[in-house]
C-alpha cells in the first residue's frame, strides 16, 4: 500500500501544475479510481469519492515534492480507511449528497459541462475549497479526514496547525483551511465574505491575529532551519543540539539555544569546560558514576584543569548546559510557573530620581512602587512600564517565588536526572550544586526574558488590534450625503481656512477668515454672505488649535440665530492627519491650484461628507486613534491598519466608475499598479458595464479576479443611460458603412456592443456564485431587474418560511453561508450602504463650558477614542472626559452594538453622567448611561 501511495502523489503534482486548467485537472481522477479498483474492487462509489476528495486535501506544494515525499509515504493506508468508514457512519446525511459543489462552482449532475465557463471566474481558486464544502457543506471539522495535515517549507518537530490552534484558540480544522487560503493569496476581506463554511464564520479581527501568529512561527522555521545549515556548515551541530532547534516556537528559545553560537561570542562556560576534555566526565556522571574518577582529569599546568575544584566547576558547567537546553526539564519549569504566584514589579530607579525631568517621572507615579501578578496585568500597563524603562524612569523585574525554585531543584535531582547507579556524596553534591547553577545562571533568565517578552508581545498586539478596531469605527462612520458643507481648519494669527463644498464634493469656493484678531464681527457678515450665497447649512469645524474658540464664536452667532432663514448647525471632527495629507503628492494631484492651508479646510468637509473616501488618503497611524502607537512595531502596526482599511474599503464597495484611484487601491486584490491600470482602461473605453469586463484590464489576472470582483459595484441606471446612448451611435455608424465601405464590417466590435450590463453586478454576490442567484431566482419566481425592490423580499421571505433555508440550500446544491449572501444581494436595496447602522456626526447649535459641568450632569457626547482602560468622550468643553471601562457594561450597550461585537469605538454616540470633575488637572471622570 505504502508503494502504491506515491505516484498518486506524483500523478497529483502534475495534474496540479498548469493552474489555468486546475478545474479540469480536478475532475480527471482516474488514476486514483484505477489504483483504488486494484486495492478494493468492491469498494462503494461514495467512499471513493471521500478517499479522492482527502488525497487532494493533503496536497502539498510543487517545491516539497522531493523533500517531504518520505514523510507523506510514512503515513499507514489502512488505519485512514477506518477513518473514513467511521466519519461516514457518523454524517451519513452530510455525504448523501456527495457531489455538492462549493460555493465557487455549483454543479448540479450533468450540467458540469455547461457550467465549466463559470470556473473562468476564479480559476486559480484553492481545489481543497471544494473537497472542503463537498464532504462538509455546512463547514464542519474535517479532522476525521485527515485534512489538518499541512506541508510547510521548514519542517519543525512541532506540527504548525497544532501550534496555530494553542496560540490562536481556533479550530485545528480552521487553521488548516486557513494556512491553505493564506498560501493560495486569497485576502483577509475574500475570505472572511466568500469562504465563511471554510473557517466557521470567523470575523476579519481573528483572521488577522491567525495570519500574525502563522507569520510568527514560518519566522522562527525559517532562523531555524538558517541556523542548522550556519552550524552545520561551521561543523558545530551535534544530534542534541539539531533537536533542541527543532524543538523551538519562538525567537526566545531560539535565541537561547544559539546564543553560545553566534559569532563574536566567546563562548559560555560549559564550551570551555567542554574544550578542555571534560564532557566525558558529566556524561559519566549521569550514566555511570561508579567508573569517574575526577582525580584522573587534574592536569597541573592546564588552566582550569589544575585542581579538583576547577574540575568540579568544569562539570558542573556541562551538567548545568545540559540541564537548560533539555525540553522536558523546561517544560516542567514552565508548567510550574503556571500553577504559582508569579509576580511583575517596577520601582523608581535611583539614577531618575536624581538627575530626571521632574515632569516626566510624575507620569510614571502610578508605577513607582507597582507590584502585580503577571496573569491578572493590563496591556496598557505593561506598555507604560516598558516605556519607563526605556526612559531609564523606571526599573523592572519579574519575581519568581523561592518555592518553584526548591520544588524544581528536588525534581531535577530525584526525578529527570537522577543518576542512573548509587553516586557518592562528593558527585552527588556537583549534581546538586549543577541544578542550582542552571536554575539560577541559565533558566530562571530565560523564563524572566520569556515571561516579559509574551507580555509585551500580547499587549503590543493588544494596542494594534485596538488601533485597528478605533480605525474600522472611524471610517465606518456614517456618510453625510447631500448636503452642502462649510469646512474650517481653525487658526489665530494666520486666520481660519473656510472650504465650502458641494453635495458631489466639488469645491465651490475657498476663503480665509480672521475670527479671532478684532475682526470677528465683519468677518461673520463674509461667512453669512457665503452660506446663504451656496444655501450652506453645516459647518464642519475641525478639532485642532484655536477649536475651542472658533466653536463659541459660530455657537453665539447661531443662538443669535444671526445666519436666518438658514438653520446652521455645526459639529465637531478630528483633523489628525489633514495637515499631512495637504503637503502630500496626493493633495497636490488632486487639488494642484489650491493653496495647502486651504487644502485642509477641504479635507476637514469631506471628513463629514464622506469619511471613509477621505480618510484613505491620509496614512492610518497619523489618524490617531491608537494607544502607544509609537512604542509598538511599526511593521506590524502597518500591516495591520493596511488590512483594516482594506477589510472597510472592501465591505463598503465601490462604484468602479466614480471611485478615485487612491480608494481603488485599497480593494482587496488590487494595488497602487492595478488601481491605475483600471482608470486608465476607464479614460480610454468609457466606463464599465459589467464585472467582467476587469478581466480586460492589464495585470489584472484570474486571482486578482477572484478577490476583487465581489466588492465592485455598478450603478446600473448610469450603465443603461451610457449603453442606450452607444445603441444609437451605433446604429448611425452601421447605416453609414453599409452606404459606404462595406468592407469594414468585420472590425472588431465596441466593449459596449459585445457587452450588456448584469443586475447581479450592484450586489455583493461574488461572479462565482451567479449560476446559484439565477437558479434561486427562478427557484422563487423572480426576475434579476426586480433586485432591492419590495417584490423580491415578499418572494424571498415566502420562499424561506415554506422550506427553510437549510432546505433551500440542499435543493440548489449550495451551502447556507453562501444561500444567505445571495439573498442579502437579492433583498439589499439598490445603493445600500453598510455604514448606515454606525452613527453619524453629532450637530450641535450650543456650547458647554468647562466650568458649567457639575457632578450629576448628563450630557450627550461623542467617543474620541478607544483604549482598554476606559473611553474617551467628547462632551464639547474643551477636554475629553474618561469612562473608566469598569462603568461600561454589556447591558448599557445597544442589542446593535452587541450584535456587532463593536464594543464602543470612534463615532458612537453616548449620553454620560459626570461623576467628578478635576478643575486644576482638567479631568473629567464619567459614567455611561446609554448608547445612543
Amino acid at each position: 500500500e505504502e508503494e502504491e501511495w506515491e505516484p498518486k502523489s506524483k500523478i497529483a503534482k502534475r495534474a496540479r501544475l498548469p493552474k489555468k486548467n486546475e478545474a479540469k485537472t480536478k475532475k480527471v481522477a482516474a488514476p486514483r479510481s484505477a489504483v483504488a479498483r486494484k486495492k478494493v474492487k468492491k469498494v462503494a462509489i461514495k467512499e471513493e469519492m471521500v478517499k479522492d476528495n482527502r488525497m487532494q486535501l493533503l496536497k502539498p506544494k510543487e517545491e516539497d515534492v522531493g523533500t517531504k515525499l518520505k514523510t507523506l509515504n510514512q503515513k499507514p493506508e489502512v488505519p485512514k480507511k477506518m477513518q473514513i468508514n467511521s466519519f461516514q457512519e457518523k454524517n451519513v446525511k452530510s455525504l448523501e449528497n456527495d457531489e455538492k459543489p462549493s460555493t465557487s462552482v455549483p454543479v448540479v449532475g450533468n450540467q458540469a459541462k455547461h457550467e465549466k465557463p463559470e470556473e473562468d471566474f476564479a480559476s486559480d481558486e484553492p481545489p481543497f475549497k471544494k473537497i472542503k464544502s463537498t464532504t462538509c457543506p455546512e463547514g464542519k471539522p474535517v479532522k476525521n479526514l485527515g485534512g489538518n495535515k499541512v506541508k510547510e517549507e521548514f519542517e519543525m518537530n512541532w506540527d504548525i496547525v497544532q501550534a496555530l490552534s494553542e496560540i490562536t484558540n481556533v479550530e485545528p480544522w480552521v487553521c488548516a483551511n486557513l494556512i491553505r487560503l493564506f498560501r493560495e493569496e486569497n485576502t483577509i476581506p475574500f475570505i472572511a465574505r466568500y469562504r465563511k463554511e471554510l473557517i466557521n464564520n470567523l470575523e476579519a479581527d481573528a483572521l488577522r491575529e491567525v495570519q500574525q501568529a502563522l507569520e510568527e512561527l514560518r519566522t522562527v522555521a525559517k532562523k531555524t532551519h538558517t541556523m542548522i545549515q550556519k552550524l552545520k556548515k561551521e561543523g558545530k551541530l551535534s544530534g542534541c543540539l539539531l533537536t533542541a532547534l527543532l524543538n523551538c516556537r519562538t525567537l526566545e528559545e531560539l535565541d537561547h539555544v544559539t546564543a553560545p553560537y553566534k559569532t563574536g561570542s566567546k563562548g559560555t562556560k560549559a564550551q570551555r569546560a567542554k574544550q578542555l576534555g571534560l564532557e566525558p566526565a558529566a556524561l559519566s556522571l549521569l550514566q555511570n558514576p561508579m567508573e569517574l574518577n575526577l582525580f584522573s582529569y587534574i592536569r597541573p599546568t592546564t588552566k582550569g584543569l589544575s585542581t579538583i575544584q576547577e574540575v568540579e566547576a568544569g562539570v558542573q558547567h556541562i551538567l548545568a548546559d545540559i540541564f537548560a537546553k533539555d525540553k522536558d526539564t523546561l517544560d516542567f519549569i514552565r508548567k510550574l510557573c503556571q500553577q504559582r504566584y508569579i509576580c511583575i514589579q517596577s520601582a523608581l530607579a535611583k539614577v531618575s530620581s536624581k538627575s530626571g525631568n521632574e515632569k516626566d517621572i510624575d507620569k510614571f507615579q502610578l508605577y513607582h512602587e507597582f507590584s502585580c501578578n503577571i496573569k491578572n496585568i493590563h496591556h496598557h500597563q505593561i506598555l507604560a512600564i516598558n516605556r519607563g524603562e526605556n526612559l531609564k524612569i523606571l526599573t523592572v523585574k519579574v519575581n519568581i517565588p523561592d518555592g518553584v525554585k526548591n520544588e524544581f531543584c528536588w525534581w531535577c535531582v530525584n526525578e529527570r536526572w537522577r543518576p542512573k547507579q548509587f553516586l557518592q556524596p562528593d558527585l552527588m553534591r556537583i549534581l546538586r550544586n549543577s541544578v542550582e547553577d542552571s536554575y539560577k545562571r541559565l533558566i530562571y533568565p530565560l523564563l524572566c526574558r520569556e515571561f516579559r517578552s509574551k507580555l509585551t508581545s500580547d499587549a503590543e498586539k493588544e494596542s494594534v488590534m485596538m488601533f485597528g478596531r478605533n480605525l474600522r469605527q472611524l471610517l465606518l462612520t456614517s456618510p453625510v450625503r447631500g448636503r452642502t458643507l462649510m469646512g474650517v481648519d481653525p487658526g489665530y494669527k494666520h486666520g481660519c481656512k473656510l472650504a465650502i463644498i458641494s453635495p458631489t464634493s466639488q469645491i465651490l469656493h475657498t476663503d480665509v477668515v480672521y475670527l479671532h484678531s478684532g475682526q470677528g464681527f465683519h468677518e461673520a457678515e463674509k461667512i453669512k454672505r457665503l452660506l446663504l450665497r451656496y444655501s450652506c447649512n453645516t459647518v464642519v469645524i475641525g478639532n485642532g488649535t484655536a477649536c475651542r474658540e472658533t466653536e463659541a464664536y459660530f455657537a453665539d452667532l447661531i443662538m443669535k440665530k444671526y445666519f436666518a432663514p438658514l438653520d446652521v448647525v455645526y459639529c465637531i471632527v478630528s483633523e489628525a492627519g489633514a495637515s499631512i495629507y495637504s503637503v502630500s503628492p496626493e493633495a497636490s494631484k488632486e487639488m494642484p491650484d489650491l493653496d495647502p492651508n486651504l487644502r485642509s479646510a477641504v479635507s476637514i468637509a469631506r471628513r463629514v461628507q464622506d469619511p471613509l473616501a477621505e480618510l484613505v488618503k491620509i496614512e492610518p497611524k497619523h489618524i490617531g486613534v491608537g494607544m502607544y502607537q509609537h512604542d509598538v512595531s511599526q511593521t506590524l502596526l502597518k500591516a495591520t491598519l493596511d488590512s483594516v482599511v482594506e477589510e472597510c474599503v472592501s465591505f463598503v464597495g465601490v462604484d468602479i466608475n466614480i471611485c478615485s484611484e487612491i480608494l481603488l487601491r485599497h480593494i482587496a486584490g488590487l494595488n497602487a499598479n492595478r488601481a491605475k491600470n483600471i482608470i486608465e482602461w476607464r479614460e480610454k473605453n468609457g466606463p464599465f458595464i459589467n464585472r467582467e469586463q476587469l478581466k480586460e484590464v492589464k495585470g489584472l489576472g484570474p486571482k486578482s479576479f477572484q478577490q476583487c470582483a465581489g466588492f465592485i459595484r455598478f450603478n446600473q441606471e448610469y450603465i443603461k443611460t451610457f449603453c442606450g446612448n452607444k445603441k444609437t451611435e451605433l446604429g448611425s455608424h452601421e447605416l453609414l458603412t453599409k452606404a459606404g465601405a462595406q468592407g469594414k464590417k468585420k472590425s472588431k466590435p465596441t466593449p459596449c456592443a459585445s457587452r450588456q450590463p448584469n443586475p447581479l453586478d450592484q450586489t455583493c454576490i461574488h461572479p462565482e456564485s451567479y449560476n446559484i442567484a439565477m437558479r434561486f431566482l427562478s427557484f422563487i419566481g423572480g426576475n434579476a431587474n426586480d433586485i432591492g425592490k419590495s417584490d423580491m423580499q415578499q418572494k424571498v421571505n415566502a420562499v424561506i418560511q415554506k422550506e427553510g433555508l437549510e432546505g433551500i440550500a440542499k435543493r440548489l446544491n449550495t451551502t447556507v453561508h453562501t444561500l444567505q449572501l445571495i439573498i442579502d444581494g437579492l433583498t439589499q436595496p439598490e445603493g445600500f450602504d453598510i455604514r448606515t447602522d454606525f452613527d453619524k456626526p453629532d450637530f450641535k447649535r450650543s456650547i458647554v463650558c468647562f466650568e458649567d459641568l457639575s457632578v450629576g450632569t448628563v450630557l450627550t457626547g461623542k467617543v474620541e477614542n478607544a483604549t482598554p482602560f476606559g473611553v474617551f468622550v467628547d462632551i464639547g468643553v474643551g477636554k475629553a472626559g474618561l469612562i473608566p471601562v469598569r462603568n461600561i457594561t454589556e447591558a448599557k450597550l445597544s442589542k446593535v452594538k452587541k450584535k456587532r461585537s463593536l464594543g464602543l469605538g470612534p463615532g458612537e454616540r453616548v449620553e454620560v453622567k459626570v461623576l467628578n470633575v478635576d478643575i486644576p488637572r482638567l479631568r473629567i471622570t464619567l459614567d455611561l448611561i446609554r448608547v445612543l
